[in-house]
């Protein structure tokens, strides 16, 4: 019985590659591509995208890596147990490395976000950035940081955006939430400073409570600015739980804290916390 011979599809399709070139047909000759007025006013355009895609992948990269650097910033700051003091030794090491981290990140874009470029890509590590740096400065002095000692203490010649600095304000009272719990915890009583007015009068108290309060009026009085919509008022909302929760934990230690064992860890969930609990904001 003879063989049964296939013959081969000498229409079937050619395989061509990215620039759309046939694959092993690299001995034929290529045609050459039609052009006209317009063909280079096209060949910019796609440039200027390849570039503008190129930058926008490349910050977004040093975004997250600065905003993971700040997290890390936060958890060793939230090791701290006194308000008011220097930072201990072992922690500020750890914030420093962190922060020298954090500048070889920004340098690499330094000149992809200058000019109208700082508008065009969002720099959302920012926000934590100033999250971070806020916290330290509050744990130090108990004051808010300001905006333009927020810019010093960035390591980078970028320029910091009003958003950025409120934003990044917003979320530190949550972290003034979450320190004000632990050391309460811990020694039974609110973290504060102890001060005596110049006029002689008697000592006053100024807790976290009173700090996270004034806070809150400020922002509140704020106008919404920058951000997609809605993220402002999500945030505002947020922040307005985070001092409710802190001051039913201050009522909690006033009025009952006689009736509770030492070590003992307030739910912050009390008085109907529990049901709107919400995460962090996040613009993208």
């Amino acid at each position: 019985m003879s063989d049964v011979v296939v013959p081969k599809n000498r229409n079937m399709g050619v395989k061509r590659d990215y620039q759309g070139k046939e694959k092993g047909s690299d001995s034929k000759p290529v045609r050459d591509i039609p052009r006209n007025a317009y063909t280079s006013m096209f060949e910019s355009f796609r440039n200027e995208l390849d570039e503008h895609h190129d930058r926008r992948m490349k910050i977004g990269k040093v975004s997250r890596d600065v905003t993971a650097l700040s997290k890390k910033i936060i958890f060793s700051l939230q090791r701290v147990r006194k308000l008011n003091q220097p930072i201990p030794r072992h922690i500020q090491g750890d914030i420093e490395a962190r922060l020298k981290e954090i500048a070889e990140h920004l340098s690499t874009i330094e000149e992809d976000v200058t000019g109208m470029n700082r508008y065009r890509y969002p720099l959302i590590c920012l926000e934590e950035f100033v999250e971070a740096i806020s916290f330290s400065h509050y744990l130090q002095h108990q004051k808010l940081i300001t905006p333009a000692q927020a810019q010093e203490a960035l390591p980078a010649n970028i320029a910091l955006t009003s958003p950025d600095y409120v934003f990044g304000i917003f979320d530190l009272t949550g972290e003034m939430m979450r320190f004000a719990t632990a050391v309460t915890a811990l020694s039974g009583s609110m973290p504060g400073l102890s001060t005596k007015p110049d006029n002689g009068e008697s000592a006053a108290n100024r807790t976290i409570l009173n700090d996270m309060q004034d806070v809150s009026s400020m922002l509140q009085i704020c106008p919404p600015f920058g951000g997609r919509p809605g993220t402002y008022s999500k945030k505002l909302s947020i922040m307005i739980e985070q001092v409710r929760k802190v001051e039913r934990l201050g009522y909690g230690i006033t009025v009952r804290g006689n009736e509770r064992p030492k070590g003992w860890m307030p739910d912050m969930n009390d008085a109907g916390g529990g049901d709107r609990e919400q995460e962090d904001v996040v613009m993208d």
